[in-house]
């Protein structure tokens, strides 16, 4: 027994598996071609030709969507004093530090980033079992651990995303909203794609990108001509 449902089943069928989708003829397809009652985000998996046992070939940024990411964005910033008051000011759904560390070890989890001043690491890097699994630690390559708590929470609420590959070689990484435009969506994906080739490890040899599938939460993934990425 199928675990789709009839609409992605319908869907999927309408997908040309041999063929390899420009990123407009795909966005289209899934605008055109919806597969659930809400408003599905949108994302993109790439298989990367990197070895991901080796810690120098490891992939890890962040990237600005021209667009945002069409969702609020809950940002949590461990700090102290002033460091504190500008995240809350900037829009932190939480700042603060003993409070805060206390709140997440015992399980607290409605956030989606986390941010962190360099003397707060020192205490943050405890709680690396609750929020390293989830892709959550602070990380100075992320911009998620610095002095300027006011500018990375604005940031990261106008729509910077992180994206990182896991231990098996994947990056997925959301872009944005069906309901946006194909031209927004686009040009989201384009800053994505972009800047995955300008994280590429030095040491990588080989095809960086092995393949590059688009698909929306509840629907089937399209194959992109990795080609006309890179060209455009």
């Amino acid at each position: 027994m199928s675990k789709h449902g009839k609409k992605y089943t319908a869907v999927k069928k309408k997908v040309l598996v041999e063929k390899l989708y420009t990123v407009e003829e795909a966005l289209q397809f899934i605008k055109d071609n919806p597969t659930a009652e809400f408003n599905e985000t949108i994302e993109v998996a790439l298989r990367m030709g990197v070895d991901s046992t080796k810690s120098d070939q490891a992939i890890r940024s962040t990237v600005a969507l021209p667009n945002g990411t069409g969702k609020d964005v809950r940002v949590i910033v461990f700090a102290t004093g002033a460091a504190a008051e500008a995240a809350r000011a900037a829009g932190a759904v939480e700042a603060g530090f003993e409070d805060l560390l206390a709140k997440v070890t015992g399980g607290w989890m409605d956030f989606d980033i986390v941010v962190a001043t360099p003397d707060a690491m020192k205490e943050v890097r405890k709680l690396g079992k609750v929020l390293g699994p989830r892709g959550l630690m602070p990380n100075p390559k992320t911009g998620t651990v610095t002095d300027d708590t006011a500018t990375a929470v604005k940031q990261f609420k106008a729509g910077r995303v992180e994206f990182r590959m896991d231990k098996n070689g994947n990056i997925i990484v959301p872009f944005g909203k069906l309901s946006f435009t194909v031209e927004a969506l686009a040009e989201n994906f384009r800053a994505v794609y972009d800047a995955i080739l300008a994280a590429k490890p030095a040491s990588t040899k080989g095809i960086y990108i092995k393949r590059c599938t688009v698909s929306s939460t509840m629907g089937p993934g399209l194959h992109l001509d990795v080609k006309d990425t890179a060209a455009a």
